[in-house]
């Protein structure tokens, strides 16, 4: 068990701190002992005795418990425990955030189903995605739909079932739908087994790199021959978000 001495707030990051000002939420998190830490979506939630600390990755955002001196100025808050040992939020871009919250509803509002969780079936997937008129990427990517599925993953996904990314989600051909399912399903268990996927900064452990990148099939292949078809793979911006794909594959 950790108990929490103080969270410090470093090079001035103040914006991180969602909820409350950082003495705000070092107050009410000072002397709580850590009854559990679980995730939800790209919320790592610490249940405390009373009411819950909270960090939100967002894209860069990693908690690490120790840092080397050309990192500190990616750390924007330290939580100090009574054993004398520090946990450091550490986000190159800054979009991370911090909070407390008595109660987590705001959470799964915000959060939709969870890829390799028992709620996410096909039955499921079908009868949302007819419910929605919305271009698909996009759709793969709001985390209030789905939570967990990135820029690279909704491409690989598009890619492996042969879907052009900007179709409208209840016009999907009938037998793209279980292709989808199976895709997500795929992609994401197999990043998994391979710790990740690292282009720029993404880290895992003790400081190393994940190996999906290797295996990736279309995400950052521009002008490169598509693996099924070898027509070029393109790159265009889809709700501002760099998207790859194969025009010939996914038609």
């Amino acid at each position: 068990e950790k108990t929490i001495s103080n969270l410090l707030h470093h090079n001035d990051y103040l914006n991180v701190f969602s909820s409350h000002s950082p003495n705000g939420i070092s107050r009410l998190v000072q002397g709580q002992t850590i009854q559990k830490i679980w995730r939800r979506g790209k919320f790592i939630v610490f249940t405390l005795e009373l009411g819950y600390l909270y960090f939100h990755l967002r894209m860069t955002g990693q908690l690490v418990i120790s840092i080397k001196d050309q990192d500190y100025k990616y750390i924007t808050a330290e939580l100090v425990f009574s054993d004398k040992t520090s946990l450091y939020f550490k986000d190159y871009r800054k979009f991370g955030r911090i909070g407390y919250a008595q109660t987590l509803n705001f959470i799964n509002q915000m959060v939709g189903v969870e890829p390799l969780g028992r709620r996410f079936t096909f039955p499921y997937l079908q009868k949302e995605l007819k419910k929605r008129k919305r271009q698909i990427k996009p759709l793969l990517l709001d985390q209030s739909f789905i939570c967990g599925l990135g820029n690279i993953y909704v491409d690989e996904c598009l890619w492996l079932s042969c879907i052009h990314p900007q179709t409208l989600s209840n016009k999907l051909q009938i037998k793209n739908v279980p292709e989808l399912y199976r895709s997500i399903l795929t992609v994401l268990q197999e990043a998994i087994r391979l710790n990740g996927t690292t282009i720029i900064n993404f880290k895992y452990g003790d400081n190393n790199r994940g190996n999906f990148k290797q295996f990736l099939n279309v995400y950052a292949r521009a002008g490169l021959p598509c693996f099924r078809c070898s027509n070029k793979i393109e790159k265009v911006f889809i709700g501002q978000r760099g998207t790859y794909f194969c025009r010939v594959c996914q038609n």
